[in-house]
């Protein structure tokens, strides 16, 4: 288990008799802003064309694709991925594994770019972000990127209220699809600072990361970030929230966690120093902290790659 890649709810599969095709069968949800599509496919097949209008967000729910995308090389889809495709872009997919016991389901939420368009105004209106020409939108370049909890939270939310028959669905709808493109363009921003070339120092986050990043072995508080980003205490971690859809202390542990296991990649080296680089005095705590966040010990990880 990986808590930086949540599988979502499973929605049941279509009943044999009720399929139309093997290959992408598909289950149309519409409302007024966006249009859910549920894809099930049965049997293995290549280079499956599919295009939509709008914008779509799309989310593996089961089984495993190979995607095709722009001009870029293919690359597996899993469930608690995520996949941003422009309007009019086609994509062509794979099922190298798909069968009636291993079948896959995938979600494909096409979204009005009418509604896009007044969400991202009116985010950039009311919360317009620190830094040179910095805005709320959505990057294209950046299409691919794990599940957090609260992403998934949002999409299966979405999911719930367009598959429900209440006559406020519209509405309870349109405030998930707001919160849904904050999610989307936190979750990039994280996706995008994990390439340290992406550094912008006009902007307080990416300057605060790095601080971060070059002092993984340090305690970091939250007064000292706040010092570096000239921002009183109290505003720092609603902006760095606001942004990143975590709080600073929770992008601390994400990181000491994510330089842990680079550090783990070597059999040789033991737990305790392991704790100590990272920060943490006491190697028991960091154990706890790091079974916590991954599901397993940094040892049974060690191992596990080593053998690997």
């Amino acid at each position: 288990m990986n808590s930086s890649k949540i599988a979502l709810s499973t929605p049941a599969l279509t009943h044999e008799k009720s399929l139309k095709t093997l290959v992408e069968n598909r289950s149309i949800y519409s409302l007024n802003n966006c249009e859910l599509n549920i894809f099930e496919t049965f049997q293995k097949s290549v280079l499956v064309p599919l295009k939509f209008s709008d914008l779509v967000v799309t989310s593996m729910l089961r089984g495993k694709k190979i995607m095709h995308l722009f001009n870029d090389p293919e690359f597996e889809y899993l469930p608690g991925e995520t996949v941003l495709i422009p309007s009019n872009v086609e994509m062509k997919i794979d099922f190298p594994e798909a069968s009636f016991k291993n079948p896959t389901q995938c979600l494909a939420l096409a979204i009005d770019q009418f509604k896009i368009k007044e969400t991202l105004d009116f985010l950039n209106e009311r919360y317009p972000k620190e830094g040179d020409n910095q805005f709320w939108k959505l990057e294209f370049d950046n299409y691919f990127f794990y599940n957090n909890l609260e992403l998934a939270t949002t999409i299966n939310k979405l999911i719930k209220e367009c598959m429900s028959t209440s006559i406020t669905k519209d509405a309870l709808a349109d405030l998930t699809l707001q919160e849904l493109l904050v999610r989307i363009i936190q979750s990039q921003t994280v996706k995008a600072l994990e390439n340290p070339t992406f550094i912008d120092r006009s902007n307080p986050i990416h300057f605060v990361v790095e601080y971060i990043r070059l002092n993984i072995q340090e305690t970091i508080n939250l007064k000292d970030l706040s010092a570096k980003a000239c921002m009183s205490t109290t505003s720092f971690y609603r902006y760095f929230k606001r942004e990143l859809g975590m709080s600073p202390i929770e992008f601390i542990l994400n990181e000491k966690i994510k330089y842990a296991k680079k550090l783990l990649n070597n059999p040789k080296i033991n737990i305790s120093e392991v704790s100590y680089a990272t920060g943490f005095e006491d190697a028991n705590y960091f154990i706890r902290l790091f079974k916590k966040h991954e599901g397993i010990t940094p040892k049974q990880y060690q191992l596990m790659n080593f053998n690997g």
